[in-house]
């Protein structure tokens, strides 16, 4: 089951045995290197997790090396052992080690195995966010504690056991805080603070979606969340200058359980405010129906749309919850009690700007709820879509956190490595696939933003369908009020009849009879052809209605199912590309190993086989090595009957041989005298230059005071031999005759003025 067994080269935290062998075991106790330690499991031999601990996992290289002790499992503990793709349960209880492979047959003593520890009771894992905002953009802080589990065990030990270690709490935190995230502001934004003061079900529905979406995420890494309780939820009200003013307990524990929380809304918020808050609401809401008309064209609001995607998915679970609360309301009043009445009006604005003519209350509210019906699919296919996306997001996100824990965790164990270059070309292997993931993680961000694009193309496109749809009802509605017409044309001919019979019950003439009933066939005539003829147009624009209502919605249909697909190709490209990567560095740890492994082995050879084994370069330098240190060792004797042995070889005298190594000698002490001169000659020029630099600065110095002497002293006429014809440096040294060409003077050194 485990890829890597972790760095070779540390202490073993079972026996202390230090080093490995090639199989990544202990030679020492058989345990895999780079476990852990965990003093009641690996010495004790009691199989219980820490505190903090989810699961503790390790190997060895034969299951009966487990049993240096008495083999412990408490009740409050559940022990796996993996042998190939069998998980095999260990009972609770005390074991030796004949009467555990009698109790438990199907396992192989002589076999490596994979050992999984966990507990049979939920862990224990808080969450606590400080920013959720609700349907009115207040914020709401929220604090849960999610009772985790190890519900699949291949599944599990296929994700989390590729090298030896622990799953703590800090671990699920890092881990499941973003969708734990995700989950709450969705619930929260879809409702607002009065609804959320005034529902008593509000934990037990929180605690229910958290659940629910969890177990969804974590059943294909073989984990459950078992257990959601919401400790609190609270909002704060800060004024102006951001001091409190107060806070309103949604959920708390005990001691807040029995606030009265619509009064204590009240004294929070006044109807000014609350009005003000409505407003607010509208304001954002009408935004963002802008934002999704202008995402076309406008390149800036769809990067907005991108980064707000959270909170838009939270407006439209709102809609979705207007929505259903109109559909499943049968009279205005009651969609206005639920808290419907903004959306109610604005379907019913849009119904009378659309309706050519009014119908009665419950034709018109039919109306109300067939559009809000309409919308509410539509926004339930977007929400789906953008549901599967993000679950598709979680999995690859929590599949990369899982990866980056794993290579901090291999780090952390590459740093005990004793042998330095062991441990450098360790921590430069894990460093390598720690920037792999950082690169992967930034391809995951592009694939989330383009993601996003793709749901804002979905959005519009759903968004041509809800037109469509309005379209096709509004049809309907039309053929409708035709039937309906037709069935006024039916009941006139119905009162013209009960005229005729009126007519006789009154006595009247025969000719006056006769004539309306002439008139009564003629109508009647003229009745059955034009309702059998409004019948057939009829029966043909309801054909064609669902005709085209078919095609409308299996074309819809294929565009997402072509969505879906397109998805899934997507996201298996990628995970294709992350298995790749995977693969990539385990094949170079595993080359990593093996190149250690083979050092060390080469080490432990003789001296014939670390020339026979090293590379070509390597052996010609190791030969070169054993050549020198064999020769270092040998007397006066061995030397000269060496030389002789060479001179054989190369056909060579012993008096030809010594005389071309004395030649040689000689030949090196030439060369090194040489050098010797040249390095003389080099530092005399050194030394002149410096002394003529420090005369120069000398006389410069001397100069400067003469001339400040003269300019406060009486002038003294005398001829000096520069005077005379002759010529003399600065301080008055006479030139040589013979050379008058000198540019310094030859007693101070200071340079000669022409």
């Amino acid at each position: 089951m485990f890829k890597m067994f972790g760095a070779g080269g540390t202490k073993c935290p079972r026996c202390g045995h230090r080093g490995g062998s090639a199989a990544g075991y202990c030679e020492g106790c058989g345990l895999t290197s780079g476990t852990p330690r965990s003093e009641p499991v690996l010495r004790e031999n009691r199989w219980i997790p820490a505190a903090d601990e989810l699961a503790v996992y390790f190997g060895v290289r034969e299951l009966s090396g487990i049993f240096t002790k008495t083999l412990r499992v408490p009740a409050t503990t559940r022990a796996y052992i993996l042998q190939g793709d069998v998980a095999t349960e260990v009972p609770q209880g005390e074991y030796e080690l004949e009467g555990f492979f009698q109790r438990l047959n199907n396992l192989l003593r002589d076999q490596h195995g994979e050992i999984l520890v966990t507990r049979t009771t939920p862990l224990p894992v808080e969450f606590d966010f400080a920013d959720l905002p609700t349907a009115e953009h207040l914020n709401v802080a929220a604090r849960f504690t999610v009772g985790i589990k190890v519900e699949h065990v291949p599944a599990f030990a296929q994700h989390f056991m590729t090298a030896p270690g622990t799953v703590t709490t800090r671990h699920l935190q890092e881990l499941l805080a973003a969708s734990v995230r995700q989950i709450a502001a969705e619930f929260i934004g879809a409702r607002s603070l009065r609804d959320m003061s005034t529902n008593p079900d509000l934990r037990l529905q929180l605690d229910e979606r958290l659940q629910a979406g969890l177990r969804l995420r974590l059943a294909d890494f073989g984990l459950a969340a078992v257990q959601v309780e919401t400790l609190a939820l609270r909002h704060d009200k800060f004024d102006g200058n951001r001091a409190r003013v107060g806070s309103l307990w949604l959920v708390a524990d005990e001691r807040h359980a029995e606030l009265e929380h619509r009064k204590h809304l009240d004294e929070l918020y006044d109807d000014e405010e609350w009005q003000a808050i409505a407003r607010e609401e509208q304001q954002v809401r009408s935004a963002y129906r802008r934002a999704e008309v202008k995402q076309d064209a406008a390149v800036d609001n769809a990067e907005l749309a991108l980064r707000e995607g959270e909170r838009m998915q939270a407006l439209r679970a709102r809609q979705i919850d207007l929505y259903a609360r109109i559909v499943e309301s049968r009279t205005r009043r009651q969609a206005i009690d639920r808290g419907a009445a903004a959306t109610a009006a604005e379907l019913e604005q849009e119904l009378a700007g659309k309706a050519a003519a009014q119908g009665d209350e419950a034709a018109q509210w039919e109306h109300v709820r067939r559009l809000a019906q309409i919308r509410m699919r539509t926004e339930m296919e977007v929400a789906q879509q953008e549901a599967v996306e993000d679950r598709a997001l979680a999995k690859q996100r929590f599949t990369h956190r899982l990866h980056l824990q794993q290579i901090r965790n291999q780090m952390e164990q590459a740093l005990a490595i004793e042998d330095e270059a062991q441990r450098r070309a360790q921590s430069k292997r894990l460093q390598e696939a720690e920037l792999a993931a950082q690169q992967r993680e930034a391809e995951l961000e592009a694939g989330q933003h383009a993601a996003r694009a793709q749901g804002v193309a979905l959005a519009n496109s759903a968004r041509q369908r809800e037109a469509e749809r309005v379209q096709e009802l509004e049809e309907e509605l039309h053929l409708a009020r035709k039937r309906e017409l037709a069935r006024g044309t039916a009941g006139q001919d119905a009162e013209a009849v009960a005229r005729l019979e009126e007519l006789r019950r009154n006595g009247a003439g025969a000719e006056a009879i006769a004539q309306h009933e002439k008139l009564l066939r003629t109508i009647a005539a003229d009745g059955v052809a034009q309702r059998q003829a409004n019948a057939v147009t009829l029966e043909a624009e309801e054909q064609r209605l669902a005709l085209k209502q078919r095609e409308h919605e299996a074309q819809w249909q294929r565009e997402l199912r072509k969505l879906e697909h397109e998805r899934d190709e997507r996201y298996a490209r990628a995970k294709a590309e992350y298995d790749t990567l995977i693969a990539q560095q385990e094949h170079a740890a595993t080359l990593a190993r093996i190149d250690i492994e083979r050092i060390g082995a080469i080490g432990n050879l003789s001296d014939t086989g670390k020339v026979a084994l090293a590379p070509t370069a390597n052996a010609q330098a190791l030969a070169q090595l054993l050549k020198v240190q064999t020769q270092a060792t040998m007397n006066a004797d061995q030397l000269q009957a060496l030389a002789g042995v060479v001179a054989a070889e190369n056909s060579v005298s012993p008096m030809e041989a010594m005389r071309l190594a004395q030649q040689s000698v000689a030949d090196e002490r030439a060369h090194a005298d040489a050098q010797q001169d040249k390095d003389r000659q080099h530092q005399l020029e050194l030394l002149k230059l410096q002394n003529a630099t420090h005369a120069n600065a000398l006389s410069s110095q001397m100069q400067l005071g003469v001339g400040v002497a003269q300019a406060g002293a009486p002038v003294h006429h005398h001829h000096s031999p520069a005077q005379q014809g002759a010529r003399a440096c600065v301080n008055g040294h006479p030139v040589p005759a013979d050379k008058p060409d000198a540019k310094f003077c030859a007693e101070c050194g200071v340079p000669l003025q022409r």
